[in-house]
Formats: structure tokens, C-alpha cells, sequence
């Protein structure tokens, strides 16, 4: 066996063990670069095209990938990770990415099909990527799919804003469509369903919304909770969730919070979402916002190294930003004509942070006081003289956020940092930015801190 074919059979392995987002983030442009023998033992080599990836997999997956390759070539195998690009890396990720991130063309007829159920024909199960915090709600997804109306009924996807929730219930829909065109498949809005309720009862054609609800295979419904509080509304619901129910249909709702959180929502509809399946979406964590940032890129037609894909993610905490983000960056490529740098991807995150940010709202007082509580150090110990590592890291950071985050001139974030000079501030600015880039601590750091403010 050639060394292609090797790595080939040892990531079949490994890729068991791992979730998509991780092995599609980690391992899909890694390679063996050489294998040696040495007596009873192996040495392989293995390629990682940046120093991120290889830390990344060197500290966390070292044993998986030793185990995998020593159960390939039935020796004990030495690793050695180094930075290197693989040379066939452009085919390799062609033919990775297709499967994960490509959206099938479709007839005419099937695109009409999905247009009318209000389906998004990106919506699939097959662009979705999954990681530790969406793998239930993904699992339960796929249950529902493969068999409407008896897996879980209702099934109840709830979490915060832009973490999958409208994605993973259309992609049900997309689906069972594709598979079945002729199924009765509506997805909707709790608004556009009060909406419709509205135009019946005003337009004297209360019937007609029914015969469109009530006789559903699939009925979807986003932003649920928007129903609470309205007395008609509900009360249609609980009827139209009985019919629908009844004859072997299937309901899939969201929200952005459980059924026992949602205030005024009856307690008839309420027992009703609790005795299917809830399941939460938790906000996405590194791996998984790489993968999406990869997803959305492709789609987008956009060409991302590792590295600058690594960027993207370390700096956004929802798929929605990671998408605006990547809007910015298409703009700026097509406007300009120019190519895809680090520094172009800094550049526009730059500017979102401009326009976007709750800390421009904030006072450098606040965002000091934060930082202390958070790395747990006095402020009197923050903005002293100490240059012990405990100490001065927290600093820079604090530093980085006053400058970078706040907009605030470098004498400034100097005179509140306990009176430094301008020259201390660039260089705790730029050793930040070079260590966000590589270290995946410091990048939650940043996060946590900013959404603490």
C-alpha cells in the first residue's frame, strides 16, 4: 500500500470515532508525508497544512491517530506531526468537500415543490454540520425523517439565536420532499401562522386556513413562542396540533426556550410540546464554527485556507455572524478584485466589530473591571508593574480590548493601563492578535470577556 492509501484506511478509522465538524476541520487536509521502519516500529510522519491544526491534533487526538494507523500497517507506530502542505492538497479537498458541502442540483419541479412548502432547498441535513452541541437534536432530526409521525411527536428544538434550530427543522422538510414529492409538507413562522388566522377570520375564510393546516404530513413551525399570550391563536393551534397529530402526522417546532419558560402559553399546549422529545442546541464551539464557516464559504463560492477559516471562527459566536462576516468578505473580493489574505479577513472583521459590537457601548472602567473579575487578579495588580506571565497575559488582553474592541488611541490605553507608554501597548496588541490566531484559549477568552460586558 502507498502512503495515499494508508492515510486513506486510518482516517476511515478515525473517523468513527470523531464527530463531521471535527474530522472535516482537522483531519480532512492532513496526510502522511513519509513512513519509515525502524525495527519493530514504524515512524510515520504526518502533514498538517497549518501550526494550528498540528497542535490541535497533536494534544488532543495524538492516541486516535496512532491507534488507528498501528491498526493499518499491524505494527506499533512513532508520530511525528510537522507543518507541511500536502502537495495534492487542492484535489484532496475537492474531493473531501463534495459530499459534506455540496447542495445537489435540482429539476424545476422539486425546487417548485420546496417553494411552496416555504422550504429553503440549502436547508439539508447534508450541509448541516454537526459537533457535542447539536449532535442530539441532529440525531432526533434524522429519527423523525425516517419515520414521520411515530420517532417523536412533537419533536421540540429550542436554544439561542443562530445556532441551527431553522436549518435542522427545514432540513427535515427538504428531506421528505426530495424523497417524496407528493407529501403535504408546510413550514412556517408562529407569526406567519397568526398572520394566516388573522386574513381567515377577517376575510371569512376560516375554512380554507384549516383545510391548508389540518391536513398536513409535516407540519414545521419556527419561533413558536410567538403564539403565547394570544387566546384565538392558541386555540386554533391546539386543534389544528390534534388533526395533524391524529392521522399520523408529524409536528416539529422551535423556540428560543423550553415549553416550561414560555410565559403565557396555555397549559393544554404546553403538556402537549413536553410529551414529545425536547432537545436543546447549545452555541456552537470552535470546531464546530469552523466547519460552518467552511460550509457557508463554499456556498458562497469563496476560497478559505485552514488558517483564515480558523480566523473567521475564532472571532464570531453564531452561524449568523460567521455568514455576515463571509457577505462582507464576498463584497470586498468583488468590489476591489482582489485575492483572499489574512489581513483581508482581519480587515473585514475589523469592521463588523465597528458596527456590531457591544463593546463600543462600554467604558474602559467596565471592560477593566470584567477582565479583573474574570482572570480572577486584582485591578490594583492588573495595572501595576508585575511581569509575571499570571499577570501580564490578562494585561495584554485587557490592552487588546481597550484598543482593538473600544476604538480607544494607544496613549489613552496607555494612561488607563497604569501609565504606559504607546510603543507597550502596540506590542500587547499585536502579541494578541498573533496569539488569537493560534491559540484556542486566549480566543474564548476574548469571547467570554465581550459577552460578559
Amino acid at each position: 500500500m502507498d502512503n495515499t492509501q494508508i492515510w486513506k484506511d486510518s482516517l476511515e478509522i478515525i473517523k468513527v470515532s470523531v464527530s463531521p465538524a471535527i474530522f472535516s476541520t482537522w483531519f480532512s487536509q492532513s496526510y502522511i508525508s513519509s513512513i519509515e521502519e525502524a525495527g519493530h516500529r514504524i515512524i510515520a510522519e504526518v502533514g498538517c497544512p497549518t501550526s494550528f491544526a498540528k497542535n490541535t491534533i497533536e494534544s488532543r487526538y495524538f492516541g486516535l491517530v496512532q491507534d488507528s494507523l498501528s491498526k493499518v500497517l499491524g505494527k506499533n507506530c512513532d508520530l511525528i506531526f510537522i507543518v507541511k502542505t500536502n502537495p495534492n492538497t487542492q484535489k484532496s479537498l475537492e474531493e473531501t468537500a463534495t459530499p459534506l458541502f455540496s447542495v445537489e442540483k435540482e429539476g424545476n419541479d422539486l425546487l417548485e415543490v420546496l417553494q411552496r412548502a416555504r422550504i429553503r432547498p440549502s436547508f439539508t441535513f447534508e450541509n448541516f454540520a454537526v459537533s457535542s452541541s447539536n449532535q442530539m437534536a441532529h440525531a432526533a432530526a434524522e429519527a423523525v425523517s425516517q419515520s414521520l409521525g411515530s420517532a417523536y411527536n412533537p419533536l421540540f428544538i429550542w436554544g439561542g439565536v443562530g445556532v441551527g434550530k431553522t436549518h435542522l427543522m427545514a432540513s427535515v422538510g427538504n428531506y421528505i420532499l426530495r424523497k417524496s414529492p407528493d407529501k403535504k409538507v408546510i413550514f412556517c413562522t408562529g407569526e406567519d401562522f397568526t398572520n394566516d388566522i388573522v386574513e381567515g377570520i377577517r376575510n371569512k375564510t376560516t375554512q380554507a386556513f384549516r383545510n391548508k393546516y389540518r391536513k398536513l404530513d409535516l407540519l414545521l413551525i419556527d419561533d413558536i413562542q410567538f403564539i403565547a399570550g394570544k387566546d384565538t391563536v392558541q386555540e386554533e393551534f391546539f386543534h389544528t396540533f390534534n388533526a395533524v397529530t391524529s392521522v399520523g402526522g408529524q409536528i416539529i417546532l422551535t423556540s428560543d426556550r423550553p415549553p416550561s419558560e414560555i410565559s403565557k402559553l396555555e397549559e393544554r399546549l404546553r403538556s402537549r410540546f413536553e410529551a414529545g422529545l425536547i432537545v436543546d442546541i447549545a452555541p456552537p464551539d470552535f470546531e464546530l464554527r469552523c466547519a460552518i464557516t467552511q460550509i457557508k464559504a463554499r456556498e458562497k463560492g469563496i476560497a478559505l485556507t485552514p488558517e483564515q477559516a480558523q480566523i473567521i471562527a475564532a472571532n464570531s459566536e453564531s452561524a449568523r455572524k460567521i455568514e455576515g462576516l463571509l457577505t462582507k468578505l464576498l463584497t470586498e473580493i468583488h468590489v476591489k478584485k482582489i485575492p483572499v489574505t489574512n489581513e483581508l479577513v482581519e480587515a473585514s472583521f475589523a469592521k463588523n466589530l465597528e458596527t456590531g459590537s457591544n463593546l463600543k457601548r462600554s467604558t474602559p472602567d467596565e471592560v477593566t473591571d470584567v477582565v479583573s473579575k474574570y482572570y480572577q487578579v486584582g485591578k490594583r495588580l492588573l495595572l501595576g508593574d508585575s511581569r509575571v506571565r499570571p499577570i501580564a497575559r490578562p494585561r495584554q488582553v485587557l490592552m487588546y480590548l481597550l484598543r482593538t474592541h473600544l476604538g480607544v488611541p494607544l496613549e489613552e490605553v496607555g494612561r488607563v493601563v497604569g501609565g504606559r507608554d504607546h510603543t507597550t501597548v502596540m506590542h500587547a496588541v499585536e502579541k494578541i492578535t498573533q496569539l488569537a490566531t493560534v491559540d484556542v484559549q486566549i480566543r474564548e477568552d476574548i469571547l467570554k470577556i465581550k459577552q460578559s460586558i
